[in-house]
């Protein structure tokens, strides 16, 4: 996926608020960019927190917004119900396989253990050759830091090639991270394992 055009971006990220204010101000910004960009937003479906901060600023923007949510989390998260598309599921996994299905790349924004599974998740599916779209993490107020430390220690540790970390493209500017994404081309992963002599 080179120079592409890229229709809907798939935000991972929370439904809190967080407790730095440019958190939820990052998220509103990166929503009102992906709108003048004319790129759609997926997103967990919630009307608070990141994730609301995100809907609004596309929204308000003009911008296509689809959230993504199970049932059982509508009333906890509180449904967004101003948005161009709400599809509910039953299932967290229906919900990963949604957010992929509609998206021609993926977003980390700062938050939780939720947003790190499906960070994880997509970039093992990246990793086994399932999708070749682009992950990018928003690296706002340097908020993963300590994570891309970690990911090199896997790599520095021999538990993760240095070719599976050109999966993740890394920024903490919004228009940075989008044009990477738009110029992203998929590394040549090769075989997942390789065959030993015995």
């Amino acid at each position: 996926m080179s120079n592409s055009i890229m229709k809907r971006i798939t935000v991972f990220c929370g439904s809190s608020d967080g407790q730095n204010e440019i958190y939820k101000s990052s998220a509103y910004s990166l929503g009102k960019k992906l709108a003048l960009e004319k790129i759609g937003v997926v997103y967990g479906g919630a009307s608070i927190g990141v994730m609301g901060a995100v809907a609004n600023g596309s929204m308000e923007n003009g911008g296509e917004v689809i959230g993504v949510i199970p049932v059982f989390l509508s009333t906890k998260e509180i449904a967004h119900a101003s948005l161009s598309q709400l599809i509910e599921v039953e299932t967290m996994h229906e919900r990963k396989m949604k957010m992929h299905e509609l998206a021609d790349g993926f977003i980390i924004l700062p938050w939780g253990i939720g947003t790190l599974e499906e960070f994880f998740e997509i970039l093992t599916w990246a990793q086994l050759g399932l999708h070749k779209k682009p992950i990018a993490v928003y690296n706002v107020n340097h908020y993963y830091n300590d994570l891309i430390h970690f990911i090199d220690h896997m790599v520095q540790s021999g538990f993760l090639k240095p070719v599976h970390k050109k999966l993740i493209l890394v920024s903490e500017d919004e228009n940075d991270l989008i044009n990477q994404m738009q110029n992203y081309t998929a590394p040549d992963l090769g075989k997942f394992i390789s065959e030993e002599k015995t």
